[in-house]
């Protein structure tokens, strides 16, 4: 196995008060570090605006689901089928879809899946077709099944005999063992892979061959310094108040907070193009996709209460081989303001300290390329080749992470296992 590539991502972005990512009292997410509160938002709720951002930028989209049966059987009664073959027809997708018994299925809410599922939205369109074109074995099945359910021995007749009833039950249970619709088709439509399968990865136990490792793992952002969740006392006017009256239709205390984040992210990029089956080509453009949404990317929450639109004040990267490296640790200790006020200036120093410090332990040997972007126009030191701008940065990190060979190392890796 050649060693893997990595590709290190790192942001500080200033936010302004907002709401990104709350918790279940509808407050923003904090944790611990270094002793005091920081904001934080977590890396599923990042992940999942890198991803729709993506997609749309890709216009190949995947959905998180529990609902492809109900959704199948919603199709297809659209269609005209009646709803007792519809939903026949939807359960038999899920049956055929892993090995044995299929998916487990929840009969009592729609026939949802009981593990989510993420699949390419085309899923949809593909599993109904094939329900059209194996319409007459899902009549003929769906009838033998209503007969063989009718002429049942009913379970509170406690006549019949034990014995007759379970070697009755054994046969129903032998008659629909084996699904209707072919396993192969249905297979392999559950198992197909999009751009952002390949780059987060998805897990599915009940399908082995549908699992993908996620080439990109992203850490929570926090911020660099102490930051505690900050009330917002708001009320809604009555516009039709009665005559008289005066005051609110509503009121309410919401929570905001502000800082400056800590974002990291981290691209396996020999694991990626495995995934891409060696397509080079493919990985570097979602390299630089990936690299571009990682910093154009933001959570969506309260954002016509807040419209927290900010960018990065700094990207960097690094490229490397071996292993990924945070610089987390950076903000172990808080960032205090500067005399003059803001954290931007000392987070600056913090992170470019600390990449300092590890670049002196680690060395270089390992390190293929690194460089930043921010909005000074002064080099940040010990943070590499100084670009204009964020498109210079992704183009050179996409061009370093593909093509260059550290010292040391053997040329010219491929990227793929060997």
């Amino acid at each position: 196995m050649i060693p893997s590539r990595y590709v290190d991502l790192y942001a500080l972005q200033q936010m302004p008060a907002c709401l990104l990512n709350r918790d279940d009292n509808d407050e923003p997410k904090t944790l611990q570090m270094g002793g005091v509160p920081r904001w934080t938002v977590s890396s599923q709720c990042w992940k999942h605006a890198l991803r729709h951002q993506l997609e749309a930028d890709l216009g190949e989209y995947a959905a998180r689901t529990r609902m492809l049966p109900p959704r199948i059987a919603a199709l297809l009664r659209a269609e005209g089928w009646p709803p007792e073959l519809a939903a026949f027809a939807a359960a038999e997708t899920a049956r055929a879809a892993a090995p044995g018994e299929g998916l487990k299925t929840e009969p009592d809410h729609g026939g949802r899946t009981a593990a989510m599922l993420f699949a390419s939205q085309d899923i949809l369109a593909g599993l109904v077709d094939l329900c059209r074109r194996h319409r007459p074995a899902l009549e003929q099945a769906a009838a033998e099944r209503a007969t063989r359910a009718a002429a049942a021995p009913d379970p509170q007749n406690t006549t019949a005999g034990t014995k007759s009833k379970n070697s009755g039950r054994r046969r129903a249970k032998t008659a629909v063992d084996a699904p209707v619709l072919p396993a192969e088709e249905v297979h392999a439509h559950v198992i197909r892979r999009t751009a952002t399968i390949n780059l987060f990865g998805r897990m599915l136990a009940e399908v082995p061959e549908a699992h993908v490792d996620g080439a990109v793992q992203l850490a929570p952002a926090f911020t660099v310094h102490r930051s505690d969740p900050q009330p917002d006392f708001f009320t809604a006017v009555e516009d039709w108040a009665l005559p008289g009256e005066a005051g609110s239709a509503h009121l309410q205390t919401g929570y905001r907070t502000t800082g400056v984040l800590y974002r990291y992210a981290t691209v396996n990029l020999t694991e990626l193009t495995a995934h891409l089956d060696g397509d080079h080509e493919q990985a570097r453009d979602l390299l630089a996709r990936f690299a571009e949404a990682f910093i154009t990317s933001l959570p969506q929450a309260k954002r016509t209460a807040t419209a927290p639109h900010t960018l990065p004040y700094l990207v960097h990267y690094a490229v490397r081989d071996r292993r990924p490296v945070s610089y987390a640790a950076a903000f172990e200790q808080p960032v205090q303001p500067a005399r003059t006020g803001g954290y931007t200036r000392p987070a600056l120093r913090a992170l470019s300290e600390h990449a300092g410090a590890l670049t002196r332990l680690l060395g270089t040997r390992h390190r293929v390329a690194h460089g930043h972007a921010h909005t000074g126009d002064d080099p940040v030191e010990h943070l590499g080749v100084h670009h204009a701008s964020f498109e210079d940065l992704v183009t050179a990190c996409t061009t370093a992470a593909c093509t260059t060979t550290p010292a040391g190392l053997p040329p010219a890796p491929r990227l793929v296992p060997a």
